[in-house]
């Protein structure tokens, strides 16, 4: 059963594991499309028993919502479109289950046009400086960690609660962005950015429609493998989710200087892959299938130099001195003396909170 609702060019969608086609028009048939008997199906199961057949809302018979669905899945996409459309706090009433009848329209309009780079960044997001933030309280740790351990809800004292579910998670096998665009042929048009691993903690890399082949780092998942692009980024998620306030920026840094370099690149790549089209079609399918291999490459390459310089920055929880993205040296040739940042201050008076004087300075 199935339902499909054209999203305005000027508009903005977002679905997150919740339904979002409520109430459609049956009778638009330029912009709906729908199952033939999805009515039929549901007045059968006993999930719609309304008189009316225009009264029908696909969500509420094949998907209803409840709790979980409005706080860990449209929560996600009251986000995104907070990002780009201006007045999103007055849904936060649905958001918060407080007040079902304020949800969200299937689509809005954005106060500008977004990028590719916009929906990366939208895919990396936990709620950042609104109400919802996951950085606010004990459970990010120390070093403010954006992210919860699963399950989604823990008991106290025989009472449920819930955790945040942000777009952003740790248990995220891979995540792409198609980016389908006409005034090229196809081949060339269409770029998968792809990334294996939490989006937020690796670097997107393109990959055109046109290639012969998958790169092959991305080929590798079930086991352990150090050319596996999975297994290497979840290596460097796992260093960084602990110490996320201390090594993020330098994870951000490698992140911004690859997918910086590959926005800037798309242009000369398109129209060298479509001057070659117009030559020979293979031609073209082999270079950008070279193309993107080699894009996958860099990523590999230059994630594992990020590996090893967090190992050395941030071993043994100090930080080592560097300057202009090299380790300082003493005169005699020896690493300069690390930093030892210890818990942040609002740590330290939580655990003077808890253990009162017992290590209190005698």
């Amino acid at each position: 059963m199935w339902v499909a609702v054209r999203i305005p060019d000027d508009c903005i969608c977002a679905h997150a594991n919740q339904s979002r086609i409520t109430r459609f028009d049956m009778k638009d048939k330029q912009n709906v499309m729908y199952a033939k008997d999805v009515v039929k199906f549901a007045r059968e199961k006993g999930f719609f028993t309304g008189k009316k057949d225009s009264d029908f809302s696909f969500r509420d018979a094949f998907n209803p919502l409840d709790f979980g669905g409005i706080r860990y899945c449209d929560a996600r996409a009251w986000a995104f479109f907070n990002k780009h459309v201006d007045g999103m706090d007055k849904y936060l009433p649905y958001i918060n289950g407080e007040d079902m009848t304020l949800e969200m329209p299937l689509y809005l309009k954005p106060k500008h046009l977004l990028s590719v780079q916009d929906v990366q960044q939208g895919m990396r997001d936990h709620y950042e400086g609104t109400p919802l933030d996951m950085q606010q309280d004990l459970g990010s740790g120390p070093y403010n960690m954006p992210y919860r351990p699963s399950p989604l809800s823990f008991t106290v004292d025989g009472k449920k609660y819930y955790t945040e579910r942000p777009t952003s998670t740790q248990q995220t096998g891979f995540s792409f962005i198609g980016q389908m665009r006409s005034a090229y042929p196809d081949a060339i048009g269409g770029v998968i950015w792809w990334t294996n691993d939490d989006a937020n903690m690796t670097a997107y890399t393109p990959i055109y429609c046109g290639v012969s082949a998958v790169p092959q780092c991305y080929e590798h998942e079930l086991t352990f493998s150090w050319k596996s692009a999975f297994w290497l980024c979840n290596t460097v998620s796992n260093m960084v989710y602990p110490y996320y306030e201390k090594m993020m920026p330098d994870l951000q840094a490698a992140q911004q200087e690859l997918e910086t370099a590959f926005a800037k690149e798309q242009l000369h790549v398109d129209t060298e892959a479509r001057t070659l089209m117009d030559e020979s079609a293979d031609r073209a399918v082999a270079y950008l299938t070279d193309y993107s291999q080699g894009a996958a490459d860099r990523m590999m390459d230059r994630w594992n130099v990020l590996f090893k310089y967090l190992v050395v920055k941030h071993n043994d929880m100090v930080v080592k001195a560097e300057e202009n993205g090299h380790f300082k040296r003493t005169q005699h040739g020896f690493g300069a003396a690390p930093t030892r940042p210890g818990y942040p201050e609002r740590y330290w008076r939580e655990v003077v909170k808890q253990t009162g004087d017992r290590y209190l300075m005698k």
